[in-house]
């Protein structure tokens, strides 16, 4: 063997090499060049559905619905109309983002008199009634039962509709949750009217056997001091709390039960 190319032969094997991986490389280039556009000219044109799936929340609703038999409310004395009401608003908030906990929906129903338990929380995700208790309305919205409804400060009258619940503080009504009304001209002033969740001692079974209804308060929906923090640490930071009440005129006003937002 010629020595000279035996000690150049190394040398040589990786020039090889080296000039080997680029025209390796230049193929591969080459192929896929010529390879993907074909695969794609024959990929199959996806077109869309004459008949699109149904919107998830009119699915969702009748199922809602089933609750009010499942969990027998009408025995509870919660009115069908008062929990169709809620719903509907409550899924139109959560369509539009607005609630963040959705799991929880709280219904006060202020067509029963106030010696009944007419506060309903429900646990939406599991099927379950979390609380049936009193609730107190405004003083200037009638005497056993709420007839009148005010968005006005220092009207001392309940509001209806769809709210948000905030956050928590301790003030001079004690332990207390603030509610932000989601109904502009309806509840939109609560926030600023200092509309809370609190505890009041004219709220008790003891006062309305007394007296046949429960003490009012100056529009806040009050509760029961025994069982005050429990309800409101289950509701609070960003449930929806609909009050409902016989009014028509809030039927007519209110965007949040229109059906047409859900579809």
């Amino acid at each position: 063997m010629n020595r000279t190319f035996a000690a150049r032969s190394p040398q040589c094997m990786t020039k090889l090499k080296r000039k080997y991986t680029v025209w390796r490389k230049c193929l591969l280039l080459v192929l896929t060049g010529l390879v993907i556009p074909a695969l794609f000219s024959f990929a199959p044109v996806i077109k869309k559905s004459d008949n699109p799936a149904p919107n998830i929340l009119s699915v969702v609703k009748p199922s809602l619905l089933g609750l009010y038999s499942i969990l027998s409310l009408d025995s509870l004395g919660l009115s069908k109309e008062a929990f169709n009401e809620a719903v509907t608003g409550y899924l139109n908030l959560q369509k539009a983002g607005t609630i963040l906990k959705t799991g929880v929906l709280s219904i006060v129903d202020f067509s029963i008199p106030s010696f009944k338990k007419r506060l309903f929380v429900l646990d939406m995700e599991n099927g379950k009634l979390l609380f049936n208790t009193l609730v107190a309305h405004g003083r200037n919205s009638g005497q056993v039962l709420a007839t009148k409804f005010s968005n006005r400060a220092r009207s001392f009258q309940s509001s209806l509709g769809f709210y948000l619940t905030g956050e928590t503080y301790n003030g001079h009504k004690g332990y207390a949750l603030r509610l932000m009304g989601m109904e502009q001209g309806i509840n939109d002033n609560a926030y600023n009217r200092g509309i809370v969740v609190h505890a009041a001692p004219y709220v008790n079974e003891e006062i309305s056997r007394i007296y046949g209804r429960l003490g009012r308060s100056e529009g806040c929906p009050a509760i029961p001091v025994n069982i005050h923090r429990s309800v409101i640490e289950t509701i609070k930071d960003g449930s929806c709390f609909f009050i409902y009440g016989k009014d028509s005129r809030y039927a007519n006003q209110s965007k949040l039960l229109k059906e047409s937002r859900l579809s």
